[in-house]
């Protein structure tokens, strides 16, 4: 049986993009529902453990590409229920860049100036802790001493954390059981659902046609809630104004399975793919020279061991997120606690003798887990990635009953990538490896190929036609009243956690959302204040 509905406004995705387009449209009187391909859940319903079947499987989605994996959210909240809640302001120099097209990507009526009031309009949404190092972990405090002891500088992250509320269990990546993390939960979206939205979770979009009226009808099938590779009977929903911010592994699939139905999509639909320039560095910390050199020690005869102990990424190296340097050369050094899993099978053994990412050296250096410090680092890429023709449903090809996809995105690092991937490992090696603290090796990208949590940019704004599918205002270009307000709209890697960024500019994009619903007809203003995220409830799943 197919359900066939409408309404003013269907959002696609419930992360920061699909959360602030929800909130300010339904605020304004507008009739919005909003399809989530992933559970709803709430902080008793996450778990502390990896297995099967937990919160951790069903809150995430890994796509593994050729060249290129991602991971991203998967349930109500998206990506800021996954995050690891590090939210900084992305540098000046960001807006200006270059990349791969030789000329300046992000639209001219964007720059750090410009988008600062919309940064104001999240920070009030979602309250940004300046944390001081009385905040810091373990893990930070080692690699802010590390840093000061070879001469560079180290700044508490920007979170968004309630301090009254963490437990510093580091469990805050697979959600968060305690509400201490500011997640789309206890701000933009309950806001929503106060004004009258809907939220429907476990409803997975396929593509997007015309109705006959000239309105946008959304198809959709139901995913079963524990097996994913599952599709029941959907339906479709008539809307005037469509929003995508399923996340930039999955907004240009549903556009490009949409092209035989809409017509010509953009050129740059699920093209200038970006993983933020992200890769990953484990440091074997040596605990006798962390005490001798560093004097550090947090008692029982412990130097360091608390590779576990803390919460997300607390502290980070900004001395080459310096807009005087060349392009290619900047980037950031962030400390961070990645849970057992893809880290440990990830990471490589330092002077292994034989194959480093498994064998007997591996093996070792699995058994002084608790002696790791791990270290995210951030560089400007050249928007490599590439999808292929997308596959019969959903974003990837599913492989297991939750979690993991093989998807279409085709990746390879360029030059310049991979000289900007050399100058952070070798920046992290010269702090870590000084006077024998440790022993420091990246990630391989052997297995899966470069990884990231923050993908960018394959449906990214901009001036030029060739190389944006969006214009400044988020519309699709070609296709008035589809817009998109997730990761995919942002051109290009940022050099620090995106979430703020992203949140931003689907701030600064409703205004015109608004004005594009209104001439489609749709009854709504603009104008709602910033939701209360410091004072909000939680919201409950009442509505599936």
């Amino acid at each position: 049986m197919t359900a066939r509905e409408s309404t003013d406004v269907l959002v696609v995705g419930s992360g920061f993009g699909g959360a602030i387009a929800a909130y300010h449209l339904a605020a304004g009187g507008a009739r919005v529902v909003v399809l989530e391909r992933g559970p709803w859940l709430e902080g008793k319903d996450f778990d502390h453990d990896y297995l099967l079947g937990s919160s951790y499987t069903r809150v995430f989605d890994f796509v593994a590409g050729d060249g290129m994996s991602v991971l991203g959210g998967n349930c109500v909240g998206g990506g800021s229920v996954v995050y690891f809640a590090a939210l900084p302001r992305a540098p000046r120099f960001a807006f200006e860049r270059h990349g791969s097209i030789g000329r300046r990507m992000w639209p001219s009526a964007i720059s750090r100036d410009t988008l600062e009031p919309w940064y104001d309009r999240v920070a009030e949404a979602i309250p940004v802790v300046k944390q001081d190092w009385n905040d810091v972990s373990y893990a930070g405090g080692l690699w802010a001493a590390a840093c000061d002891h070879s001469g560079r500088t180290a700044n508490p992250v920007p979170v968004g954390v309630d301090r009254e509320k963490c437990t510093n269990c580091n469990w805050m990546m697979a959600g968060c059981r305690f509400d201490a993390k500011r997640s789309m939960l206890f701000s933009y979206l309950p806001a929503a659902v106060a004004h009258g939205a809907e939220i429907r979770p476990l409803h997975e979009v396929q593509h997007i046609s015309k109705a006959p009226d000239g309105d946008y009808r959304v198809h959709y099938s139901h995913i079963d809630g524990e097996d994913y590779r599952i599709r029941t009977d959907g339906g479709t929903i008539d809307a005037k104004i469509v929003i995508l911010a399923a996340g930039a592994g999955a907004t240009p699939v549903i556009l490009q399975r949409s092209e035989a139905q809409l017509g010509r999509m953009p050129h740059a639909v699920g093209r200038y793919f970006s993983g933020n320039g992200e890769r990953l560095n484990t440091a074997v910390v040596n605990e006798d020279r962390v005490r001798d050199v560093l004097g550090l020690s947090r008692g029982g005869g412990l130097a360091y061991a608390a590779n576990q102990i803390g919460k997300g990424p607390v502290v980070a190296n900004w001395d080459h997120l310096d807009g005087s340097l060349p392009e290619y050369s900047r980037f950031s050094l962030e400390q961070l606690y990645f849970p057992p899993g893809l880290g440990t099978i990830l990471a490589q053994a330092p002077d292994a003798t034989g194959p480093s990412w498994f064998g007997v050296d591996k093996k070792e250096m699995l058994r002084q887990w608790r002696s790791w410090l791990i270290l995210f680092l951030m560089v400007e890429d050249d928007n490599e990635g590439v999808f292929g023709p997308p596959p019969p449903s959903g974003n990837a090809y599913r492989i297991s009953q939750q979690m993991l996809g093989r998807g279409t995105l085709s990746y390879v690092p360029s030059p310049n990538t991979l000289s900007g991937w050399a100058k952070a490992d070798a920046e992290v090696k010269e702090i870590l490896e000084r006077d024998g603290l440790a022993k420091v090796m990246p990630w391989t990208n052997d297995l899966v190929g470069a990884y990231t949590v923050h993908p960018l940019a394959s449906c990214r704004i901009g001036d030029d036609p060739e190389t944006s599918a969006l214009d400044d205002s988020h519309e699709l270009r070609g296709h008035p009243g589809i817009f998109v307000t997730d990761g995919s709209a942002v051109p290009g890697a940022l050099t620090v956690n995106p979430a703020m960024t992203i949140a931003a500019l689907a701030e600064r994009a409703m205004p015109g959302i608004v004005r594009a619903a209104q001439r489609r007809g749709v009854q709504v203003t603009y104008g709602a204040p910033a939701p209360a995220g410091g004072t909000t409830s939680p919201m409950v799943s009442a509505v599936r």
